[in-house]
């Protein structure tokens, strides 16, 4: 299956979206081409709707997910930068291949550095970093808080929100109820969004790591 829009799995995209199937002939020759309707009935089944009514399902290869919340600014430390590498390969080491980023301070900015020299360092591992946008809006447009070279993919997770802090929060649950292994750097603050997130994964029971 060939698909137009580049997706490469099931954690991609939440909503609909066409992939090409190419029939071919036993010596390899093109016989048809089809454009099938499809979205993803759950995480790891692909559903595909066929033109006479028909539906297939298709099970999609698991690839555990890492995400990344913590305070816009942060203390950069050595013992800082130190006790996340060592986190981020453990995360590897667990499965994780799919790193999600928001993009948004510096302890996001340092983890995606990390990700980035690792990956460069270990190309079989078959790292992949995706940026989560909060409106689906931020699809089509060019954003100040991240560049689209610095990332294999930019998704879009949940329906939009009004209002700009209300959309951050409500991505910030979808990457977690996503994601396999969570990494934060976060104190008590009631009013942080970082911090709220981390009160979020606690309440969801996923495997968190707090490096503050």
């Amino acid at each position: 299956m060939n698909n137009p829009n580049n997706l490469r799995g099931n954690y991609t995209l939440f909503q609909p979206y066409y992939i090409s199937v190419e029939i071919r002939y036993r010596n390899n020759r093109l016989k048809s081409r089809l454009f099938i309707w499809c979205d993803n009935y759950a995480r790891g089944i692909l559903r595909c709707h066929l033109a006479r009514g028909g539906t297939l399902f298709f099970m999609m290869k698991e690839e555990k997910i890492c995400s990344f919340f913590g305070h816009r600014s942060i203390e950069l430390t050595d013992a800082l930068c130190a006790a996340l590498r060592a986190e981020i390969l453990r995360a590897i080491d667990f499965g994780c291949r799919v790193f999600y980023f928001g993009g948004y301070g510096e302890f996001d900015a340092l983890c995606h550095q990390i990700v980035t020299e690792i990956r460069e360092k270990h190309p079989d591992y078959g790292i992949r970093r995706i940026y989560c946008v909060p409106q689906e809006r931020d699809l089509r447009r060019v954003s100040g808080y991240f560049g689209r070279e610095d990332y294999e993919e930019i998704v879009y997770l949940m329906p939009s929100f009004d209002g700009w802090y209300k959309s951050i929060y409500f991505r910030n649950c979808a990457m977690i109820d996503e994601s396999d292994r969570i990494i934060f750097y976060v104190e008590k603050r009631q009013r942080s969004g970082a911090y709220k997130a981390y009160e979020y994964a606690k309440a969801k029971k996923k495997q968190i790591v707090n490096l503050w």
